[in-house]
């Protein structure tokens, strides 16, 4: 089958959904699938190689004309290429499609209806304007867990018949980067719990700081908390927040690193802290599982779906609920090592053939 892709996601450093647009289109393209991957602009970095893909390429930077082109050269470049289908791989398709093409569109999450006080405006408006009419469009509609099936059939009735669950797979990081990527205590031992994803509201960080900062450090064996990840939006400085709680001596911002450090972060973890207010799904969760750290996140959204019986689950905004399970997995080694074995096996439900194979089989 040949199928069109609106790739605009790989223009910027692979991450998120970047990411997720690569490993299925990987993956189809193993199963016999041809696809066409339609960009705005050149990506920021060199794409990886994936065969049976070919990567068509304009020249409309920046987000304006970026919907420009969405709405004027996709399309046109989509009606006349004969296609079989065409597959918004992120709440987006255009509108100029002739009616013959089938469509799929993906949706991710619906933060814009679940958490829009978390968004930036802009993100909000444009989630506004297109999920709906990609969501009114498509002959199929992909969520990525149940949750988020059952959040667009809610705000949605119309979807129901057309919505498919096709859970996300792992990707394999490569192998940790090596060194010392947390400064170690003044006894030399390095213990720390991981935080990892972009910086922003919705992943409930100020709640998560307060927590820990309710927490004596003596009794935690000096335990670090580590939060890896690129500055989202309305979180300002962190910094200034970390040292208001009086304990910057035990949190370290490490900023975007890469995925062999990121490799390196999960390896060396006692547990991955993923306590966000919404979720479509949650790579973190299995990433850290497929490593065998155990997991504190939500009771809410797709967590609980996601991270199965290898994890802790805890009310967001209950600061005091967030703290107390630090102390709970921090003081008991025995429940780290059962929640590590039972999230790595969990870890294995999640692979990006199967999710190729379920989107073959949809269309």
């Amino acid at each position: 089958m040949k199928i069109g892709v609106d790739a605009r996601n790989l223009v910027p450093s692979l991450s998120g959904i970047g990411r997720y647009v690569v490993e299925m289109s990987r993956a189809l393209g193993a199963q016999g699938h041809s696809l066409v991957l339609y960009l705005p602009e050149a990506p920021r970095t060199p794409l990886p190689t994936l065969p049976g893909c070919d990567i068509r390429i304009w020249n409309f930077k920046g987000p304006w004309r970026r919907l420009i082109w969405s709405q004027t050269a996709l399309p046109k470049a989509a009606n006349s290429d004969r296609l079989d289908l065409f597959w918004g791989p992120a709440h987006r398709l255009p509108t100029g499609l002739t009616p013959r093409l089938p469509t799929v569109v993906t949706i991710h999450d619906l933060v814009w209806q679940k958490a829009a006080e978390t968004m930036r405006w802009q993100t909000w408006m444009g989630e506004r304007l297109f999920m709906r009419s990609a969501l009114k469009r498509a002959d199929r509609i992909l969520a990525d867990s149940d949750a988020t099936a059952k959040d667009i059939v809610a705000f949605y009735p119309d979807a129901i018949g057309r919505t498919h669950i096709v859970h996300p797979g792992l990707t394999a990081l490569p192998p940790p980067a090596g060194g010392c990527l947390v400064p170690p205590n003044s006894d030399g031992r390095t213990r720390y719990a991981l935080f990892v994803g972009t910086l922003e509201p919705r992943k409930n960080l100020v709640r998560l700081l307060q927590a820990f900062a309710l927490i004596e450090p003596t009794g935690l064996s000096n335990l670090k908390l580590v939060i890896a990840g690129g500055q989202g939006w309305r979180l300002n400085d962190l910094s200034a927040l970390i040292a208001q709680l009086g304990i910057q001596d035990r949190v370290v911002l490490t900023g975007y690193v890469s995925d062999n450090e990121l490799a390196q972060l999960y390896v060396s973890a006692e547990f991955l802290l993923m306590p966000s207010l919404y979720e479509g799904f949650g790579f973190p969760i299995i990433e850290a599982q497929s490593f065998g750290v155990p997991v504190i996140t939500s009771d809410r959204s797709s967590m609980p779906e996601v991270a199965g019986t290898g994890a802790i689950l805890i009310d967001p905004q209950d600061v005091l609920a967030i703290k107390n399970a630090i102390i709970r997995l921090c003081s008991d080694q025995t429940l780290r090592k059962r929640l590590g074995e039972e999230g790595k096996e969990n870890a294995g439900r999640f692979s990006w053939q199967r999710a190729a194979a379920q989107l073959s089989s949809v269309i």
